[in-house]
């Protein structure tokens, strides 16, 4: 019975959940349209999405520039990889740096007016405070509309995008990464119902991005001996190094803020990038701790001498009972439902603000009948969120709080996060999260110190707890946040009992919906690649997925005029390229981007009157491989802006030089999930889906790939020493079979 009981509340929950908006959820007759918009903005043409090559395009010109360099060049490469890391992490923390003095000291000269001027006419005082909020909320608004679009937001979900491997136009760009800081200043020093450390993590990423391509062309802030890194893998591991630096100086956790970029962000990891992510964060770690040792000689003005721990609770409860392993699984319950919840509802609501903006006001009223009387609930309210979240995770204050005013704040402060959060000002959901959470967290520790009457039972613990809680049922993170909510409590003892209600809010929320980033990026239209295929790709085909496509191919020696027209008429972003054989075979050579066709159409450098193949060598001295390089956020060359006379339209131009000989292929009946996997471990834009070869011209196992470059640079020797026991400096060589009969491809199966 009971057991039938709960099997029919969990199917009602779900019944009324389904009703709730969701991502995918039609907004009504134009839902179709926005679903065309969607797909529209991630092509390139207009567009405000574009995926990146994350693949080395391997072409004859990058060939013959590689060539070029030496070994002075490749170290001074990885000495400048570590000069950006360093950068990097000094540029973010003076960012964060620069944040909290300006919005702790606008906060402390607003608060001290008001409580001035509340001396004597309480009304007026409230009015100055109002004033003074407003102008610093609209001071934000008018940056982000008038100036720096992409800065609204927590940026997370387009940074997490950007090394998904979609570039979303203007994330990136020098007037974001200013608009971004103040615009950070102005709606958190306005009293929002948000926070600073999200839009810190956009922050690194974009002093990372801005170093990555020597600065910006457009301010005239450029350096040419920056312009190292000319592509989009190199540039992605740079935004990874500035993402850990945003979150430990957000919260002066490196340790965590490395954790955040290989948990959350990133889609790509090697063991080469967790030095520098580490590398950085320790930067960072080192420019704010000696940035706090400079405020504490009082030259910050309201900003206090602080520290690394944001919120010390290390003198707090030493030690816990058996019995309160129930209570604390309990707050990770109420961190589940109320993170989903609040996911859902910030959905709702920021699908509802682009038809409809209204604008309500509320007032705080407190006011105190003796001297040394407070009231708690002021002391929340009228506060800065660092204050407020550390008088919550107090100890050994016992009573401090009274019930009603904690849920007095809960559902007023719930409820502002879920309207604040999405509008037009750069917004993080960290620091409202734990708001949120060490509010009924308190309550549950309220509860249980009346209920077990114990003295050792610490209210400022529980309240710790309901901050991790909230912040793994709405945002969905584990370990990353585990560890960051250990190093700015500085209470190591407290790790188990985090790590147990992360784990239960995270598995509640998980049965709702998805974390918070994840819907918003959806709402935003990122085709983020999760990182597990659906289901039912596994019983389609790579076939089955892209019948509908329609396939536009170029000759290799194409007249301009072809290429312009298929320019205009199409917005795919890569074409093969095929070679008519004089035997009657078509043969495809590779893989052309329309970003280097452009490129190549505006130089007209490469033009030729006849139709017949060019000669590659020479192509270094007509091009720099910069030419070729995408700013990052930028929308890049258009065809429109290109103009030909009818002559230029005339002429040839040979694709062989430019084009990546050597693109992934795979065959027409892998399955989809195989081909997903593929697509998104190597961060590829484009694959090729071929009939399936009938020869194949070698076979290339484990042991193959672990060769190294012996004394005599012609012999190729195994590192096994089994093998090379075996085989004592032979050669390596493959066994090759007669050439495949097939047109398109030659196989080569790689196996373990």
């Amino acid at each position: 019975m009971l057991s039938d009981h709960l099997q029919n509340g969990i199917e009602t929950a779900k019944l009324v959940w389904s009703r709730l908006p969701t991502a995918e959820d039609d907004a009504g007759p134009a839902a179709a349209e926005e679903e065309e918009d969607v797909f529209a903005r991630r092509s390139n043409g207009g567009s405000g999405m574009e995926s990146l090559d994350y693949e080395i395009i391997e072409n004859y010109a990058y060939r013959e520039h590689q060539a070029q360099r030496g070994k002075l060049w490749v170290s001074y490469y990885v000495v400048v990889k570590w000069l950006f890391a360093l950068l990097i992490g000094i540029g973010t923390g003076y960012a964060a740096v620069f944040i909290n003095l300006a919005v702790e000291n606008f906060s402390g000269w607003k608060y001290a007016a008001t409580f001035s001027i509340i001396q004597h006419s309480y009304f007026a005082g409230f009015l100055v405070y109002i004033l003074i909020n407003l102008g610093l909320v609209f001071s934000s608004v008018f940056i982000i509309t008038h100036f720096a679009p992409a800065a609204a937001g927590s940026g997370i979900p387009e940074i997490k995008g950007y090394l998904n491997g979609v570039d979303t136009h203007g994330i990136l760009l020098f007037r974001t990464l200013v608009g971004k800081i103040f615009g950070s200043i102005g709606s958190v020093g306005g009293g929002l119902a948000l926070g600073k450390e999200g839009p810190l993590v956009h922050t690194g990423a974009c002093i990372a991005s801005l170093l990555g391509q020597g600065g910006s062309t457009k301010y005239h802030l450029r350096s040419r001996w920056l312009r190292i890194f000319e592509s989009d893998r190199d540039r992605r591991d740079l935004v990874t190094c500035g993402c850990a630096a945003g979150v430990a100086a957000a919260f002066r956790a490196p340790v965590g803020g490395v954790l955040f970029a290989l948990e959350e962000v990133t889609s790509w990891w090697r063991s080469q990038l967790m030095w520098r992510v580490f590398f950085t964060s320790a930067v960072v770690a080192v420019v704010v701790r000696s940035a706090m040792s400079w405020c504490k000689s009082g030259k910050c003005g309201h900003f206090g001498s602080g520290g690394f721990i944001i919120w010390d609770i290390s003198g707090g409860q030493e030690d816990y009972s058996f019995q309160e392993l129930l209570p604390m699984a309990i707050i990770g319950v109420i961190g589940g439902l109320l993170g989903a919840l609040f996911n859902q509802l910030t959905l709702y609501i920021t699908k509802w603000r682009r038809s409809y903006l209204h604008k309500k006001g509320s007032r705080v009223k407190f006011y105190c009948a003796k001297d040394k009387e407070y009231n708690d609930l002021a002391t929340i309210f009228f506060n800065t969120q660092d204050d407020a979240i550390r008088n919550l995770f107090s100890a050994k204050t016992f009573h401090e709080y009274s019930a009603q005013s904690l849920l007095t704040f809960l559902v007023m402060f719930y409820s502002l996060a879920i309207v604040t959060f999405g509008t037009a000002v750069p917004a993080g959901q960290f620091v409202p999260g734990i708001m949120i959470g060490s509010t009924y967290g308190r309550l549950v520790g309220m509860f249980v110190v009346k209920f077990y009457k114990r003295l050792n039972v610490e209210e400022g613990t529980y309240a710790l707890l309901g901050a991790a809680s909230f912040l793994g049922g709405s945002m969905r993170m584990t370990v990353s946040l585990c560890v960051i909510m250990v190093e700015i409590t500085n209470n190591l003892q407290l790790l188990p009992l985090i790590m147990l209600v992360l784990l239960v809010s995270k598995a509640v929320g998980d049965f709702f919906n998805e974390g918070l980033y994840e819907m918003q990026a959806q709402l935003r239209g990122i085709p983020l690649l999760e990182s597990r295929p659906k289901q039912y790709m596994r019983n389609m085909t790579a076939k089955e997925a892209c019948k509908t496509q329609k396939v536009v191919c170029f000759s290799r020696i194409v007249k301009v005029a072809d290429i312009v027209s298929v320019l205009r008429s199409n917005k795919h972003n890569g074409f093969p390229v095929v070679d008519h054989r004089p035997n009657g075979e078509t043969l495809v050579i590779g893989l052309i981007l329309r970003s280097h066709l452009l490129v190549l159409l505006q130089s007209k450098v490469d033009f030729q009157n006849s139709p017949f193949p060019c000669d590659l060598r020479g192509v270094s001295n007509r091009h720099n491989f910069s030419d070729f390089v995408k700013p990052a956020s930028s929308k890049g060359k258009s065809i429109e802006e290109i103009h030909l006379a009818q002559d230029e339209l005339e002429l040839y131009l040979d694709l062989a030089p430019f084009l990546n000989p050597s693109p992934y292929i795979v065959p027409e009946d892998m399955s989809l999930a195989k081909v997903y996997n593929l697509f998104r471990q190597l961060g590829l834009r484009h694959i090729f889906v071929v009939p399936r070869p009938s020869r194949v011209i070698g076979l290339i196992t484990r042991k193959d790939l672990l060769v190294e470059e012996s004394d005599d640079s012609a012999t190729l020797e195994l590192q096994s020493t089994s093998v090379r026991a075996q085989r004592p400096r032979e050669r390596l060589v493959m066994q090759h079979v007669q050439q495949p009969e097939h047109p398109l491809l030659s196989s080569l199966l790689i196996q373990q």
